[in-house]
């Protein structure tokens, strides 16, 4: 079983996969349903996302789907070190516009859930970093979204490089000119 830790968010959730190793190396078993439906986690994911970024402070992010395409993420590091962020957007939630910031790293095997609702980004902390995420619902290009990495107020841990952005999240409007698509109430 392993061991889930609910954060302060409703819904944002750190899940630390149990390793069993021995001279070979480690077996972990990184998705579970029935553990994580144990822990009253009841989501249905549908499309599993790998993406490498060779250069460190690559940032990508922060993305959404928005309904009723919107998608939750199980995101973890397959090789290397990120930052992972997820920012609540919920209109009407306590913590709308706060953000959570995690170190997820082949190393550590630690996984974070970001529930719908919320924008997720990540800033690559070494070379050749891969993340590797399950989404509950199918990319849908017409439901793609992004807001600006550098308006939310995020601490992002590589201060004095200038990261590497695509196009895309170069141009994304900031926060305080952002209209959410989520409602807090229609998420709980």
């Amino acid at each position: 079983m392993p061991e889930i830790t609910p954060l302060s968010m409703p819904g944002l959730t750190l899940i630390q996969p149990r390793r069993f190793g021995d001279h070979r190396g480690f077996f972990s078993e990184t998705w579970n349903r029935k553990a994580l439906l144990d822990a009253g986690i009841d989501i249905d994911f549908v499309q599993d996302n790998h993406s490498l970024s060779a250069t460190v402070g690559t940032v990508r992010g922060l993305h959404f789907q928005a309904p009723p395409d919107a998608q939750a993420k199980l995101v973890r590091c397959g090789r290397g070190r990120i930052y992972d962020v997820a920012v609540d957007i919920r209109k009407g939630s306590p913590t709308y516009g706060q953000w959570y910031g995690v170190e997820l790293s082949f190393e550590n095997g630690t996984q974070l859930l970001i529930p719908e609702g919320f924008l997720h980004g990540f800033m690559t902390l070494e070379p050749d970093s891969e993340i590797i995420y399950k989404c509950s619902d199918y990319y849908a290009p017409q439901s793609d979204g992004a807001v600006r990495w550098d308006s939310c107020g995020i601490e992002w841990p590589l201060e004095g490089i200038t990261p590497v952005l695509s196009e895309k999240d170069a141009a994304a409007p900031a926060l305080a000119d952002f209209d959410s698509p989520f409602d807090y109430t229609d998420l709980k």
